[in-house]
């Protein structure tokens, strides 16, 4: 059970918490929110003891462990199934010790404490985690080096699931995951056997994957039961009744103050007068806790364009010499709201980007109606920022001829304040860089509105907020997001990218949804078949590369068959079959099939290392 209380805690002087406390049973899933900057991620610094308290005690059951992504997993050349099984520290340092003991009793108890930690069926839990983030099978090899930031950070998430902490804390973890990796992760959590705690702006996993919602606000902790919607509709509730009575509390201090204002100069009533001034006094207002009011995003609206305002007949795209995607006929008409769907690395960004005209096409035709004006928000919002700039000077340098107000006004618009306005970019938090962003791409009244995960550092009123403005808006609307709330109230067509293609997705949201969480089999029977790509040539780093990947599957193979041979032998023994040692070998047969599964696996990685190099050889 994770027990805060009375907590007091400040940072530079500002308070984050003044005497908060909540409890959380063993096993709960928990959401925890709160507008940005009121102290989220500090609760998780202070409940893993990185922070040290003002007043007050976080407590947890003696010897949990508590497991979180503190960060990206290094560029290193170890493995990313490697890596995730190295997180298991105890299954890690057992198999190491059986490598290099010789005592018998201590053998024994090394192989009993393996076997209640399921040590034998790691590997398949890891590499079913790794493929739920988004990584192919033939990826769990590769090092980890090869991959980007992004992807890097799913594998630290895999890698803290795979450790099964008592208490997991997770702080936004869908903002590295496309729309399959956070519907996945939704069910994952539903699933896991201890106590969660998470951070997030995402209504669809507060709603589907916690019991109970955190909520932080006015330096204090209030625990409501259910999912996120019913905490709406609980809070909601309970702040009209206190608005209610707040102005039933305003009428009467406004009736003795009109007694006090006519009757204080006149001797007779100077008593009276006094004592209704002391009855305003004690009159006190109920608190009634709100989000800092966050205006909406106003989007400026563009005129009317004959439709189609895009048309692709034949396109392809791509970087280089290598082709993305292919034989793309699409049209776009102005009142489009369209999402695109796919999983990462299909192409969504790229096909985001030759929209925008931030990409050439490789072959076929794309027309775009003359008059046409595109805004674009970038994922990684610094591909449109300058770090060194100020909000206001970005605004200067696109609208010379407007007054420094009007500047300022419109920053506000956006909810970012005279403070932000003067602030270098490099300095602002993600949620106002992304509302910079925001504001930069509608400038110029688009008639066509490209979105690519805009939602990652808004928090949830920002994002209802931003569900508005694109219900007001008058022009398309592109959209990629993970954020299947945000999907579902903007997006009245869906586009599903994958494998080198485009092409309307028929069915809903929850169509596609089912699809994801349905077997391989169904997958593979709702799409297409993958064009053939023409294999490329493959340099020196890269054979080098599948060559040391090789050697590493051949490794394992070895090693697993030695394994093999020792339980051929020990199930070998007649003596293992006397009666009194009948539980025995139950126990040895059970890890006697669980390391010929894990064979057959590896032998499986080792085939595909060794077809891989003798593809890119020849």
């Amino acid at each position: 059970m994770l027990r805060i209380s009375d907590i007091t805690y400040a940072v530079e002087g500002r308070p984050l918490f003044e005497g908060a406390s909540a409890t959380i049973p063993d096993g709960h899933k928990v959401g925890l929110v709160g507008r940005n900057g009121t102290g989220k991620t500090t609760l998780f610094r202070l409940i893993r003891g990185e922070l040290s308290l003002e007043a007050g005690d976080i407590s947890v059951p003696k010897g949990a462990r508590i497991g979180g992504v503190a960060q990206e997993v290094p560029a290193s050349q170890t493995s990313l199934l490697d890596t995730v099984l190295a997180a298991d520290t105890e299954r890690a340092a057992l198999m190491a010790e059986a490598e290099t003991a010789t005592d018998a009793h201590r053998i024994a108890d090394i192989q009993t404490r393996l076997a209640d930690i399921d040590a034998w069926s790691a590997e398949a839990r890891a590499s079913a985690i790794l493929k739920g983030l988004g990584f192919d099978d033939d990826q769990h090899a590769l090092p980890c080096a090869d991959f980007s930031g992004g992807w890097r950070m799913r594998v630290a998430l895999a890698a803290v699931l795979f450790s099964e902490p008592d208490l997991l804390l997770l702080d936004e973890p869908t903002n590295y995951l496309d729309l399959e990796g956070a519907l996945w992760l939704e069910q994952y959590l539903t699933r896991y056997p201890h106590t969660v705690l998470i951070i997030s702006h995402d209504r669809g996993l507060l709603n589907r994957s916690v019991g109970a919602i955190l909520h932080l606000e006015d330096r204090k902790l209030t625990l409501y039961q259910g999912p996120y919607d019913r905490f709406a509709e609980t809070r909601a509730a309970r702040l009209a009744v206190a608005e209610s009575e707040n102005k039933k509390i305003e009428a009467r201090r406004a009736h003795l103050q009109s007694f006090v204002d006519r009757f204080r100069a006149k001797a007779s009533k100077a008593v009276q007068a006094q004592s209704r001034l002391k009855m305003i006094e004690k009159l006190k207002t109920i608190t009634t806790p709100q989000e800092a009011a966050l205006k909406a995003f106003s989007f400026p609206e563009p005129e009317e364009l004959s439709p189609p305002i895009i048309n692709m007949e034949g396109a392809s795209c791509g970087y280089g010499d290598t082709t993305v995607l292919s034989r793309m006929d699409l049209r776009i008409d102005q009142d489009d709201r369209i999402a695109l769907l796919g999983k990462n690395g299909q192409g969504k960004s790229t096909l985001s980007k030759l929209l925008s005209g931030r990409l050439d096409l490789m072959s076929g035709r794309m027309t775009k109606s003359s008059k046409l004006r595109i805004g674009y928000f970038a994922q990684h919002q610094m591909d449109e920022l300058y770090e060194d700039e100020t909000p206001v000077e970005h605004l200067r340098r696109l609208r010379p001829n407007e007054v420094p107000g009007r500047h300022r006004a419109r920053l506000a618009g956006f909810g970012l304040g005279a403070d932000q306005a003067e602030t270098v970019v490099a300095r602002l938090s993600g949620g106002q860089k992304a509302r910079l962003t925001l504001l930069l791409a509608t400038l110029d009244a688009p008639h066509l509105l490209i979105l690519d995960e805009p939602t990652n550092h808004l928090d949830i009123e920002s994002r209802e907020a931003l569900v508005e403005a694109l219900t007001a808006y008058s022009g398309a609307v592109v959209l990629v997001s993970h954020d299947m709330h945000l999907l579902g109230l903007v997006a009245d067509r869906l586009w599903l990218v994958n494998d080198g293609h485009v092409a309307p997705f028929e069915g809903d949201l929850e169509d596609y949804r089912k699809m994801l969480l349905s077997s391989d089999e169904d997958k593979k029977s709702a799409r297409a078949k993958p064009a053939p790509t023409k294999p490329k040539r493959a340099d020196r780093d890269t054979i080098l590369a599948l060559r040391a990947e090789l050697r590493k599957a051949e490794a394992r193979v070895e090693k697993l068959e030695a394994m093999r041979d020792k339980l051929d032998a020990k199930l070998g023994d007649p003596g293992i079959y006397d009666p009194e040692r009948k539980d025995e070998v139950v126990v040895w047969q059970r890890k006697h099939a669980e390391v010929h599964e894990a064979l057959d696996r590896a032998e499986e990685l080792w085939l595909r290392a060794q077809d891989k190099l003798e593809k890119a050889e020849g």
